[in-house]
């Protein structure tokens, strides 16, 4: 059974163009030990607010950086945090309100007529505060690994962006603690923008990335088709908004993946430039372009290949980012699997005019995305992983990359299934990837949101 995205976000305010953040602001984040409401206290605070927050969990990976930056934390909820603390709004993932909309501090709140919104409303007011062009990295796969990869190019090309992306940022790219935000005074704003339950609805970009589009999140997506309309509906008011310029975003699209093409067929003729990005061994970018000219108001064209691939990385020939369109070689010490995320990035960099060398460079250099087949620790002939897909696809992948990292091992897969809803609608999807590995261990279901 399906619900809407108003049924999941029930009692919080929709979504709506983002202001600035008043120095002073007072707001309370509850659940704030998350990956998403840790940015959001992290760079709120930074934008002036007077943050506090609170999670029942206590602490995880995301709350060093708020202890670091000050932010006040209690490890319980409890209505004197609205009663006592008076914050002029509440920020709170749909997680919450999904299944705990009669949570202490949500009612306290209602009470006391409060604002409560997503955690991704603050963030967007960040952005708003900073003045930065906002860049949101969409997609059903593959943005976390995008949109960290962005972030690291622009910090080494000097843009010095600010950013929230859903895997750990590491010291050396925030300058501070591990952390899910970056504060940065150039000129670009890098987020990673999720499709569930209309979550991504608070961000107005100046450019607009979709790596991939899948069935996913059967508890709120019946079918693939309802994937494609809320990618489409997101962009479509990204188009008549324009981050308050009046002027259509970029779309950067990984043209190469089925979802993405049956998103732009649902689009129609795009206001705004189109930046097509594919992965293949015979795509041409001259040709590419040409393919899609009519589609949108003006098409740049980058075309990837993958020449080879060994333990240590990937080979790959990019077309569209050289100067006078010339191929370019690239280095990647990442498998495969993740070119077409590469090609996602060169083409977000490109609208953000990173000069053809500072664009290899960060493509050549970046060494993968925190729990995206991130080594833990090898013993012997034993290495172990630690990935986060939880989506057949994105399980396959890994597998692949696995192998390819370490060819003629054994391969053990060791799952833990994220949500009951997830791993009911797409069981046998699921048993199709698993057994890619040579031997697999299940574990308990997660039950997240459900």
């Amino acid at each position: 059974m399906t619900r809407s995205a108003g049924e999941v976000g029930a009692g919080l305010a929709r979504a709506r163009p983002p202001r600035p953040i008043r120095a002073g602001e007072r707001i309370h984040i509850i659940g704030i030990a998350g990956a998403g409401a840790s940015a959001a206290g992290l760079l709120a605070a930074r934008a002036g607010a007077r943050v506090s927050g609170c999670d029942a969990g206590g602490p995880s990976p995301y709350t060093p950086a708020l202890e670091a930056a000050g932010v006040p934390l209690a490890w319980a909820h409890d209505a004197a945090h609205v009663n006592s603390g008076r914050p002029e709004r509440l920020a709170v993932t749909k997680a919450l309100t999904a299944h705990a909309p009669d949570h202490p501090e949500l009612v306290a709140g209602r009470a006391a007529r409060m604002a409560a919104e997503p955690w991704q409303q603050v963030v967007a007011d960040v952005a708003a505060t900073t003045g930065q062009r906002l860049v949101a990295v969409a997609g059903t796969h593959g943005k976390s690994t995008t949109a960290s990869w962005l972030v690291h190019l622009l910090v080494g090309a000097g843009r010095d962006p600010s950013a929230f992306v859903g895997a750990l940022l590491p010291a050396e790219v925030t300058g501070g603690p591990p952390a899910t935000a970056r504060w940065g005074r150039g000129d670009a704003f890098v987020v990673e923008a999720d499709e569930y339950a209309g979550n991504f609805d608070a961000f107005r970009p100046a450019v607009a990335v979709l790596v991939s589009a899948e069935w996913d999140h059967p508890d709120v997506f019946a079918d693939e088709a309802a994937v494609v309309e809320a990618f489409a509906t997101w962009l479509r008011m990204a188009a008549e908004t324009g981050e308050g310029s009046g002027a259509p975003p970029v779309l950067v699209a990984n043209v190469g993946d089925h979802g993405v093409g049956r998103v732009l067929a649902r689009l129609g003729r795009w206001p705004g430039p189109l930046v097509a990005v594919r992965l293949g061994d015979d795509v041409d970018a001259g040709a590419l372009a040409a393919r899609y000219r009519d589609g949108a108001a003006s098409v740049r064209a980058i075309a990837g290949r993958v020449t080879a691939t060994d333990p240590a990385g990937t080979a790959l020939e990019v077309e569209g980012i050289g100067v006078g369109g010339a191929a370019v070689a690239v280095w990647l010490v990442v498998a495969g699997h993740a070119a077409q995320d590469a090609l996602c990035v060169a083409g977000a960099a490109l609208a953000l005019s990173v000069p053809p060398a500072a664009i290899v460079a960060g493509l050549d250099s970046f060494r993968g995305a925190w729990r995206r087949l991130e080594l833990k620790g090898e013993a012997g002939d034993v290495a172990v992983l630690d990935d986060y897909g939880h989506h057949p696809t994105a399980v396959a992948a890994t597998l692949a990359a696995a192998r390819q990292r370490y060819p003629g091992r054994r391969l053990w897969a060791v799952y833990e299934p994220l949500t009951y809803h997830r791993t009911a609608a797409m069981l046998e999807a699921f048993a199709d990837a698993l057994a890619g590995a040579d031997a697999v261990a299940v574990a308990r279901i997660w039950a997240g949101r459900d």
